[in-house]
């Protein structure tokens, strides 16, 4: 088992920023990849970003290229968005999520919620305008 806790979010103005950081415990070592998932009031959930684990290979969702940015922190087994130039549709749960995949994959992070096998609880993030 993994587990993730998320911190930071809270309130920004829109252009502000914020940043979330997302710490594994339990199997990490298990992990490929971790990702950044959001999750609006009547809407689906929509994929953020992601980092690969080994390599640091990264993707983002196309509302977010150019204003986010996500990196690991191997140390503390920790991967962190920075959320610049935000907007008040980024307002959304953002949750982070781990991808154990399957022994030899090497094809990058994916998108596919379906992929992510751990969930942490959420944090929220409310940007005003």
């Amino acid at each position: 088992q993994v587990q993730l806790v998320e911190s930071g979010g809270g309130l920004a103005q829109a252009g502000g920023s914020l940043r979330l950081s997302c710490a594994a415990s339990g199997r990490s070592f298990s992990v490929y990849a971790m990702a950044w998932f959001r999750q609006a009031p009547g809407k689906e959930r929509e994929f953020v970003a992601a980092i690969s684990w080994s390599d640091s290979r990264t993707v983002y969702g196309d509302s977010v290229k150019g204003r986010f940015t996500i990196y690991g922190d191997n140390a503390k087994n920790a991967v962190v968005l920075h959320m610049n130039s935000l907007k008040p549709e980024d307002t959304a749960v953002y949750y982070c999520a781990a991808d154990r995949a399957l022994p030899g994959y090497n094809g990058g992070p994916r998108y596919q919620s379906g992929w992510y096998d751990y969930w942490g609880q959420g944090t929220q993030v409310t940007v005003s305008s």
